[in-house]
């Protein structure tokens, strides 16, 4: 979910704010800069034979017969399928062995193979007929009607039960060890598109911040925000700006808010280039900043530190979290979640998706492994005051952590 649909969501904007978004971005003046991508390489049909086989591997691994997937992250992952959930099932299974199958509705079947980039076979079916009965037929006459069925964690539950009632033999099992096992261990195409949109996103924050004037809101500093990052040739998911007491605040405030000298201007935005995201947080004062921000912006900007040299291959993922927790209780914050204090983990798992499995959170066991990326936020929220984010997102190499985008070096020089 974009920040902006969060925040709408969240009840925090309403439709009148959304709409002017692209009207203010579209006269902000970004004359002066050129897109970045034009040297990315999107993801083709090797890189997704390669993912298909890794999935069958870990399918037999396993002992799961195939793998149902819905339109999505995933469904484009593993087949270049680019679609949206209706009421209309378009699904595909991913058979241990052999092709994978592509069910949509009959009049769909020519859009939905325009985005295939993998062999496939396409089975359609028809308004007065079941899509589940499709690849219920489809699963048995492969054999698979007795087999484990892998569900993807975000299918919905209409399409897991409709499939679960037509083979009372089969069972429905969680597909994460598969799905997972592919999508959290990033190769270095995926890397290198993740670099670019972070790349993008750094040199739109820079781009913005000297033009932050007192008085400003914080749809205006979207609107730079959003403009820069597709002039830059990134494709903006909206931003998140929070001004003076709503940075104490993740998610921000509902108040009016305007930039104030002295008061705390926190942003947080990403993009994605070729379908690979990127999620960057900045904080930094207009004027003389008050000495309690500069505080905890130095706080927090050892956390990131600290989280980087905890993380190294084999470490579970919420031991990053506890030695950043460790360190803030030292300083008189917290325990735990408790505020003032980091109230949220201390980073969360991005590729296709801002946010995908798995997290830097107290309790995850799943061990730091090369490829995986995350981002890497711990800020500290004073409520009532203000709070400080830092956030940059880093993979992991076989000699540990390399950032995609370097930290600031001091709240002065934000950028």
């Amino acid at each position: 979910m974009n920040r902006r649909t969060l925040l709408k969501s969240a009840g925090l904007i309403g439709l009148s704010t959304l709409l002017p978004l692209s009207a203010l971005a579209a006269e902000v003046d970004t004359s002066g800069l050129s897109d970045m991508t034009k040297d990315a390489v999107p993801i083709g049909r090797e890189e997704r034979m390669r993912r298909l086989a890794r999935a069958q591997e870990l399918m037999k691994r396993n002992g799961i017969g195939a793998v149902l997937i819905e339109p999505g992250s995933s469904l484009i992952y593993f087949t270049g399928v680019r679609w949206w959930r209706s009421e209309r099932l378009t699904a595909a299974v991913i058979p241990a062995s052999g092709e994978p199958l592509i069910v949509t509705p009959f009049f769909e079947r020519p859009s939905v193979q325009e985005s295939l980039g993998v062999p496939a076979e396409i089975r359609v079916w028809q308004e007065d007929e079941s899509p589940t009965a499709v690849i219920a037929k489809w699963l048995k006459e492969k054999k698979l009607d007795r087999a484990r069925i892998g569900i993807e964690e975000t299918a919905r539950f209409f399409a897991s039960d409709g499939l679960a009632k037509l083979l009372p033999q089969a069972r429905m099992v969680s597909a994460n060890p598969v799905v997972r096992g592919c999508r959290m261990h990033k190769t270095p195409a995926e890397i290198a598109l993740m670099q670019k949109a972070n790349d993008v996103t750094i040199a739109a924050i820079r781009w913005t911040v000297p033009r932050i004037r007192e008085g400003m809101k914080r749809d205006e500093i979207v609107a730079m925000i959003v403009a820069a990052t597709n002039a830059l040739g990134g494709e903006a998911d909206g931003g998140l700006v929070l001004l003076g007491e709503a940075s104490a605040y993740p998610h921000g405030s509902g108040k009016p808010q305007v930039v104030r000298e002295g008061e705390v201007v926190l942003i947080d935005v990403g993009c994605s280039v070729h379908g690979y995201a990127s999620d960057i947080s900045r904080t930094f004062v207009p004027g003389r900043a008050p000495d309690a921000v500069r505080r905890v912006f130095d706080t927090v900007a050892e956390g990131q530190q600290i989280a980087m040299r905890t993380a190294r291959i084999g470490t579970p993922c919420g031991q990053v979290d506890d030695a950043v927790r460790a360190f803030y209780v030292k300083e008189g914050y917290g325990p735990g979640y408790k505020l003032p204090g980091l109230s949220h983990r201390t980073g969360h798992g991005i590729g296709m998706d801002g946010h995908e499995p798995v997290n830097l959170v107290h309790g995850e066991t799943t061990p730091l492994d090369a490829g995986m990326c995350f981002s890497n936020e711990p800020g500290l929220y004073l409520p009532g005051k203000f709070g400080v984010r830092l956030e940059d997102c880093f993979h992991m190499t076989p000699a540990g952590p390399k950032f995609f985008t370097e930290p600031p070096k001091s709240l002065d020089n934000p950028v």
